[in-house]
């Protein structure tokens, strides 16, 4: 096993350690040119992914270390023949496992804007109360797992229902590979359940739709011209008394060519509200191009098209019985209350892997 773990780190299946050493040479080289910093954006990309090649290598060696030492360890204990000392080496040993793997799992991370923060889009399907408390289930979900991550969730656009839950919302989820961890949440969720709104207590299905699109920066150019857009504005809704607005702040951005409608109403300053939508609307026609190319190489039908209220990609059934199953990885968690309080780490995994 100690062998096997090492070769792992030695030969590329975590890391090319020689592959990584190579690219951070050329890296450095390009730092120490006269006229490096006269792009400041492009600058301070190359300087991060050097400290983040740094920690990389600098991660093998302590792997190499570690390893090493439970290897002397483990020869001294089968040589005294202590089996206390050799089961605590095989404790070691599959701790370094874990920890391997956890890397290996952010490998995967290798997308142009894996790394970067995402919108979270949810609309409520048919079936009114129902679904818009669905909605705003899924909401809490979300905001939750981004709490347990350390990530900023930031609600920019959010419709009410009449009677409760929302009709749909918008919101920023800001940290680190915030969509390398969301991207394929991006489906129909299925909710079953004892309806709390059914005075008969029947069981009901519902249905809401989750949207995840990249925050995308300056290095990314998005052409919108004026005669593709139409811009509306409106007065925030919100629940009542100091939270609605008295100016027509809210902003609704409508891309004429493809038909994506971006609302914010967050602030009340209007021109911040645009700001924010005009990148919201860069993100999601950003996605919808990746999408379109992923579409070309799959053969397949547009993602638009594959999330389609008869596509659900996860069910949670909370009656008559209690699961949680991805329908795409199979992966199944009995703990839908856990889930929905945010703790969706398994869940995001079984698709990523």
């Amino acid at each position: 096993m100690l062998s096997q773990i090492k070769n792992s780190i030695l030969y590329g299946v975590i890391f090319d350690s020689n592959a990584l050493k190579a690219q951070l040479s050329n890296l450095k080289i390009q730092s120490e040119k006269k006229d490096f910093w006269s792009n400041n954006d492009k600058a301070k990309k190359v300087m991060v992914e050097i400290s983040e090649l740094e920690q990389k290598i600098n991660l093998i060696s302590e792997y190499e270390t570690k390893i090493n030492e439970v290897n002397e360890y483990f020869k001294l204990a089968n040589e005294e023949n202590d089996q206390i000392t050799i089961n605590d080496c095989h404790d070691t040993l599959n701790e370094l496992i874990k920890d391997l793997e956890k890397y290996e799992f952010h490998l995967q991370f290798n997308g142009e804007t894996d790394s970067n923060s995402c919108y979270v889009e949810i609309h409520a399907g048919a079936g009114g109360t129902e679904s818009q408390d669905w909605a705003q289930m899924l909401q809490r979900m979300y905001m939750r797992w981004s709490e347990r991550k350390k990530f900023k969730f930031k609600i920019i656009y959010e419709s009410y229902g009449e009677e409760a839950g929302i009709k749909s919302c918008t919101a920023l989820v800001e940290g680190k590979y915030a969509f390398g961890y969301l991207k394929r949440e991006s489906g129909i969720h299925r909710l079953v359940r004892i309806s709390p709104f059914d005075s008969n207590s029947r069981r009901h299905t519902s249905f809401s739709s989750v949207w995840i699109s990249p925050l995308i920066d300056e290095s990314i150019e998005i052409n919108l011209q004026d005669k593709d857009i139409r811009i509306d504005t409106f007065r925030a809704s919100g629940a009542g008394g100091q939270h609605v607005n008295t100016t027509d702040s809210a902003i609704r951005i409508t891309h004429l060519t493809s038909g994506i409608v971006v609302q914010c109403q967050n602030e009340r300053s209007q021109h911040k509200n645009k700001a924010t939508a005009f990148n919201l609307l860069k993100s999601k026609l950003y996605e919808l191009e990746m999408q379109k190319i992923e579409t070309e190489k799959r053969a397949t039908e547009d993602q638009k098209s594959e999330i389609g209220w008869g596509n659900q990609i996860r069910s949670y059934v909370l009656h008559p019985y209690r699961m949680v199953k991805d329908l795409r990885s199979n992966y199944e968690d009995s703990d839908p209350d856990a889930v929905l309080d945010g703790k969706i780490d398994n869940l995001i995994f079984s698709n990523i892997k």
